[in-house]
């Protein structure tokens, strides 16, 4: 099989070469093609590989290709290509992950700080920072999709670029079941609440499970084993809570009382104030931390040779130290589980492997490997003798075509949501509020409608204001002049 890597001069790339390299997906991927528009972004990622502890096979395109025709051996490392050609990275291609950033973090910057300095919440995939993320990510992912159309049209679509919910809505009329969104967030707390509870969920299962949510905007409500919901006794029990990352986000009488364990990004929804607080009280933003911290990286990566690897992972264990700090006391650490990497690209692999079939997911029943993903929210009720029963909206109360974050099954077929239980009035009228504000973000950004731009900051309940809207707006194009041409373009 061939993959390509759109932004394939990201930081986390070397993550997805280190898991295709190891078991369960060793042999998995023939060819892997990074294509970057950024060719010293991909000269130090590419240096990154060549010095992993489990060495890649660098090559030109052309002798890469050749050689990839019979080195799928289990065990072998994927033969690995850089381009700045798109044409090239999509001809022959069987599946595309997309992690790309428009923008640079130098946009991400501007995102956090156009909204931070009147006083809002500064965060990258959450509020107005997420809105203004969409306006630039939807465009160019567009023009991804209609090239995936010309020159690899059965290829199937992994979408981790952000905001992903949003950018997954916008990419369904182009590629339709053909593009799945992935985050690890979701899967990652629905696991940890699983072992704190004393029944830890197998690989590619989610028996007993019940989630529901936008991306970074979910809830976990039910957790099974043995036909008994343990999630009840987890929330009453302090202890417990405190031994993981969601657990300790929120007070215990607060998780008890409604019942359900919010996605970590739900701390920006109920504790607003102090979250926007902590952010104004940090010398720089997380943006501009990066920001630095990847413009003194990359050059020493490309020149780096041997020692490449290792300097990339020191920065990436620095990097994940600090992700939602802002949520953390001062001498609170993360967990040794999360710095040591292994998130998203974890459940992409698990989604592709069960696109393809190239590979029996030893966890997977006859059905088909469970995750939790960002696909369309219709999902088969019932099964009848000849083939389903009845349609029917994964998440009762939102719209059947748009896209949530729920358990699916994935099959060669896709990803086939599994229906969950009507949402409490608090989360789905949260969901419903912030589903408005994605699909006028998307309408926005795919017409070039600058009144759906307006609309969807001041519906948005972190701005709620259609003076601070048009604020928001005002900065975000004085920082990013290609807005005025997106609106243009519709004219």
């Amino acid at each position: 099989m061939r993959l390509m890597i759109a932004g394939g001069g990201g930081f986390r790339v070397p993550l997805v070469y280190r898991a295709l390299c190891s078991s369960p997906y060793a042999g998995l991927v023939r060819e892997l093609v990074l294509f970057d528009v950024d060719p010293g972004r991909l000269a130090a990622i590419t240096a990154v590989l060549r010095s992993m502890p489990t060495v890649g096979s660098l090559r030109s395109p052309a002798s890469a290709r050749s050689a990839a025709e019979g080195s799928a051996a289990v065990g072998h490392p994927p033969a690995v290509t850089a381009t700045t050609s798109l044409r090239e990275a999509l001809t022959g291609t069987d599946v595309v992950f997309a992690a790309i950033r428009p923008g640079g973090t130098a946009g991400r910057i501007a995102d956090e700080r156009v909204a931070q300095d009147l006083g809002l919440l500064g965060q990258e995939t959450t509020g107005a920072g997420g809105i203004s993320y969409a306006l630039r990510s939807i465009p160019a992912m567009l023009e991804l999709a209609e090239s995936m159309r010309t020159h690899c049209p059965n290829a199937w679509l992994v979408n981790f670029t952000n905001p992903a919910g949003m950018v997954t809505e916008a990419l369904l009329p182009v590629l339709g079941r053909k593009v799945i969104g992935i985050c690890d967030s979701a899967s990652a707390l629905v696991h940890r609440a699983a072992r704190a509870a004393g029944a830890p969920l197998p690989p590619g299962r989610l028996d007993g499970v019940g989630y529901y949510g936008l991306n970074h905007l979910g809830w976990l409500y039910r957790l099974e084993s043995g036909g008994r919901d343990l999630l009840p006794d987890l929330l009453a029990d302090a202890g417990a809570l405190a031994g993981f990352e969601e657990g300790r986000l929120f007070p215990q009488p607060f998780l008890q009382e409604r019942g359900v364990l919010p996605n970590e990004y739900l701390f920006y929804y109920y504790d607003t104030a102090r979250a926007a607080s902590a952010m104004r009280a940090m010398d720089v933003t997380r943006g501009e931390s990066i920001h630095g911290q990847q413009a003194e990286l990359y050059p020493r990566l490309a020149a780096a040779g041997a020692e490449a690897f290792e300097l990339w992972d020191t920065a990436r264990r620095s990097r994940e130290e600090g992700y939602l700090a802002e949520a953390r006391s001062a001498d609170e650490a993360r967990d040794a589980e999360d710095l040591a990497g292994g998130g998203y690209e974890q459940v992409a692999l698990a989604v592709m492997r069960a696109l393809t079939g190239q590979t029996p997911d030893p966890y997977a029943g006859s059905g088909g490997t469970q995750l939790i993903l960002n696909t369309r929210n219709k999902a088969v009720s019932g099964q009848g003798a000849t083939g389903p029963a009845a349609t029917a909206p994964a998440i009762p109360g939102l719209p059947a075509e748009a896209v949530v974050e729920v358990p699916c099954t994935v099959t060669a077929a896709g990803a086939e949501p599994i229906p969950q239980d009507l949402p409490a009035g608090p989360q789905l009228e949260l969901m419903q509020r912030v589903k408005r504000v994605e699909l006028l973000a998307v309408r926005a950004a795919s017409h070039g409608d600058r009144q759906a731009a307006l609309e969807a900051f001041a519906e948005h309940p972190l701005v709620g204001s259609e003076q601070l809207a048009g604020r928001l707006l005002a900065g975000y194009e004085a920082a990013f002049p290609e807005l005025a041409r997106l609106w243009q373009g519709s004219a």
